[in-house]
């Protein structure tokens, strides 16, 4: 792990993508491991394993974090509150851990749902748009999105990163609500609207 850190120059990142390359078979340290290790032979002259003794907090919590993070590489879905119960640790150590590995909770995405079929046509269609470039100009890619007073629809999708909960509020549930439906489109080079589609969307009205 040592030699592996010095070949890539002391970065982390390209150590464990090293690592994992030359053993492939064995378990693989986070960015952060990788990093202890090399800063305690550098500073003792011994390998970790070594200067239990005196390490000892050190190692556990290092043990910790790969575990941690080792959850997480496992079951990505997993929430943090699950991983701080599965290994009995602190629930602000998991996100600090995470944090630290430069992991983000992105959300997921909605997607259409594609038969088994349904790849090798849109294949086929791509390589012949792709022959057809003249048609990109007389193609149009529309999109709706609905505006309120609140201004965000889901705040599930609203962060505040902090060490500790800053307790962040945001103002909803105005006695004087309104929303508005706008649409707009891309043509060619052409951004045409936004337009309001009064009342309720429907597929009339959006028609």
């Amino acid at each position: 792990m040592i030699y592996v850190y010095g070949f890539c120059d002391g970065n982390s990142v390209q150590a464990v993508a090293e690592y994992q390359q030359l053993f492939p078979n064995r378990r693989i340290p986070t960015r952060r491991v990788c990093t202890r290790v090399y800063q305690t032979f550098r500073d003792t002259g011994t390998h970790p394993g070594v200067c239990i003794a005196v390490e000892r907090d050190v190692n556990e919590g290092v043990d910790e974090e790969e575990d941690i993070v080792q959850m997480v590489q496992s079951s990505p879905r997993a929430s943090t509150r699950r991983i701080a119960r599965c290994l009995r640790v602190p629930h602000m150590r998991v996100w600090r851990t995470l944090h630290a590995e430069g992991m983000y909770p992105y959300h997921v995405q909605r997607e259409q749902h594609l038969g088994p079929g349904d790849f090798a046509e849109r294949l086929e269609f791509c390589k012949w748009l792709n022959d057809s470039r003249e048609l990109y100009s007389y193609i149009m890619f529309t999109d709706e999105s609905q505006f309120n007073r609140d201004g965000v629809n889901n705040t599930h999708k609203s962060h505040v990163w902090g060490d500790e909960n800053p307790h962040a509020t945001v103002e909803s549930n105005f006695q004087q609500s309104f929303s508005v439906n706008k649409w707009c489109e891309v043509l060619d080079h052409q951004l045409i609207g936004p337009f309001i589609l009064e009342g309720r969307l429907t597929g009339e009205a959006y028609l």
